[in-house]
């Protein structure tokens, strides 16, 4: 009796399930759902062509599984292709060299960055104690908040 239920009307569970793998790569668009409900697809047509059930079921997972190990890191790979390599928001700042505007007192102060950008900057801990005057040269190693972390740049000699 299940039996018979499952496969006369396995049909409309594909489909539900279908739909539902739809809904959720449109919200994640992340291509592990389109290659389910491609596979879930692939189990709907088995279903179609007489397949038993248990046989669409042993379908669509070969054919989901196939999907996300072969097809998806292609797609991610073609569709990443032509994205712009340009480090943003706080990469972007990671390294960039400034000047101090404000001496440092107790290793918190101010830098404009090159960019343009003025900063509340502290000292890193790993800089060495002293003094940071106005006017004096440091690089940004990382970024804490609405804070730089910042290293006195070395000093080369010509």
């Amino acid at each position: 009796m299940a039996t018979d239920f499952l496969e006369n009307y396995a049909w409309i569970f594909w489909l539900g399930l279908i739909l539902v793998f739809v809904i959720i790569e449109v919200a994640t668009i992340d291509f592990i759902f389109l290659m389910l409900a491609v596979g879930s697809l692939g189990g709907l047509v088995s279903g179609l062509f007489g397949a038993p059930w248990w046989a669409q079921v042993l379908i669509a997972a070969v054919l989901s599984l196939l999907l996300l190990f072969f097809v998806r890191p292609a797609l991610h790979r073609a569709l990443r292709r032509g994205a712009d390599g340009t480090p943003s928001n706080v990469e972007a700042l990671l390294g960039l060299s400034g000047t101090v505007t404000t001496g440092f007192v107790a290793g918190q102060g101010h830098v404009k960055l090159t960019n343009g950008e003025t900063w509340t900057a502290k000292l890193s801990q790993t800089a060495e104690e002293r003094p940071v005057e106005a006017g004096e040269r440091v690089v940004v190693t990382a970024i804490e908040g609405a804070t730089a972390v910042v290293v006195p740049a070395e000093r080369t000699a010509l």
